[in-house]
C-alpha cells in the first residue's frame, strides 16, 4: 500500500507541475499579446520582455523582436517616402500654378488686341485648357495639403447654418448653370462637434461634384438625424461609374475637366472626422449621402 500512496503523490506532483507549467505559457502568451497590441497602437521601438523562463517562449520573442524590427523599419521608410512624395507634388503643384497664372494673364491681355477670327478661335482653346489644367492644378495642391496636414480643431457647430452658407456660396453658379436647387432643411439646429474648415470643404466639393454632373437640378435634403442627401439626375454616369467617385483621379466623361479629386477629399475629410459618405446611382439619379453621427 505505500507504494500505491507514493505514486499518487507522484501524480499529483506531476498534475501540478504540468498545470503550472500550462499557467506559466499562458501568462508568457497574454504578455506577449498585450505588449503587440501595444506596439502596433503606438509608435515604438520597445522590444517585447517576458517573465517566463520557458525557452520556446524565448525564442518565440526573440523571432517576434527580429520581425518587429524589421516591420518598423520598414513603416519608417514607408512614411518617409510618402511624406516626401507628398512634398513633391505640393512643389510641383505650387511651381505649376506660377507659369499658368502668368499665361492666362496674358491671354487676358491679347483680349484687347485685334485679331483675326482664326485666331481668336486658337486663343480661346488655349484659354479653356489652360483654365482647366489651372484648376486641376489647384485641386491636385489641395489634395496633398489636406492628406498631409493633421486634424483640425473641432467645435461644436450647427449642420443647417454651415450647410445653408455653402450652398448660398454656390448660388451664382447654380443659376449660371440654369439649376433651381430644391432644398430641404430643418428648423431645429443639429448640432455636431465638427472642424468648420473641413465641414465647409466637405459640403463646396459635394456640391461642385453635383454642378459637374448634373443635367439640370439639384435636390439637398437633411433630415433631423443630420443625414444629408445630395441628389441631382446625372445623365452620363452609370452605377459602376457612381462606386467609384471617390477613387482619386477617377473622372467619367461628363467631368473631364475634373481631377477626380473633389469627392476623395470630402471622403478623406469626413472619414478623419469619424463620419460616412457615399454614393449611390439609381434610375439616372446619383445621391450622394453625408452622416457624422452625434457623440
Amino acid at each position: 500500500m505505500i507504494w500505491f500512496s507514493c505514486l499518487h503523490i507522484l501524480l499529483f506532483l506531476i498534475v501540478f507541475a504540468l498545470l503550472f507549467k500550462i499557467a506559466a505559457l499562458h501568462r508568457a502568451a497574454g504578455q506577449i499579446r498585450w505588449q503587440l497590441l501595444s506596439w502596433f497602437d503606438s509608435d515604438t521601438n520597445v522590444s517585447l520582455t517576458l517573465s517566463s523562463r520557458d525557452r520556446h517562449m524565448r525564442r518565440l520573442a526573440a523571432d517576434l523582436n527580429r520581425e518587429l524590427r524589421r516591420l518598423r523599419a520598414m513603416r519608417l521608410k514607408f512614411e518617409q517616402g510618402d511624406r516626401e512624395l507628398k512634398e513633391s507634388i505640393a512643389n510641383l503643384s505650387h511651381d505649376l500654378r506660377t507659369p499658368l497664372t502668368a499665361i492666362l494673364g496674358y491671354l487676358d491681355l491679347l483680349d484687347y488686341v485685334e485679331k483675326p477670327e482664326q485666331v481668336e478661335r486658337y486663343l480661346s482653346m488655349i484659354r479653356n485648357r489652360s483654365e482647366v489644367l489651372k484648376q486641376q492644378t489647384e485641386e491636385l495642391f489641395g489634395y496633398s495639403i489636406v492628406k498631409s496636414a493633421p486634424e483640425g480643431e473641432a467645435a461644436l457647430l450647427s449642420l443647417n447654418y454651415i450647410l445653408e452658407e455653402s450652398l448660398a456660396s454656390y448660388y451664382g453658379a447654380m443659376t449660371q448653370a440654369g439649376i433651381t436647387p430644391e432644398i430641404s432643411i430643418p428648423e431645429q439646429a443639429v448640432m455636431r462637434c465638427l472642424n468648420r474648415s473641413s465641414l465647409t470643404r466637405i459640403f463646396g466639393n459635394i456640391i461642385g461634384n453635383a454642378l459637374k454632373y448634373s443635367s439640370g437640378d439639384l435636390s439637398v435634403i437633411m433630415a433631423k438625424d443630420g443625414t444629408i442627401v445630395f441628389s441631382n439626375r446625372a445623365d452620363g454616369l452609370d452605377p459602376v461609374s457612381a462606386g467609384r467617385l471617390f477613387d482619386r483621379y477617377y473622372t467619367v466623361t461628363s467631368g473631364k475637366q475634373s481631377s477626380g479629386l473633389g469627392l476623395s477629399i470630402a471622403k478623406l475629410l469626413t472619414e478623419r472626422m469619424d463620419g460616412k459618405i457615399s454614393a449611390d446611382y439609381r434610375e439616372g439619379r446619383l445621391s450622394i449621402t453625408l452622416h457624422f453621427p452625434e457623440v
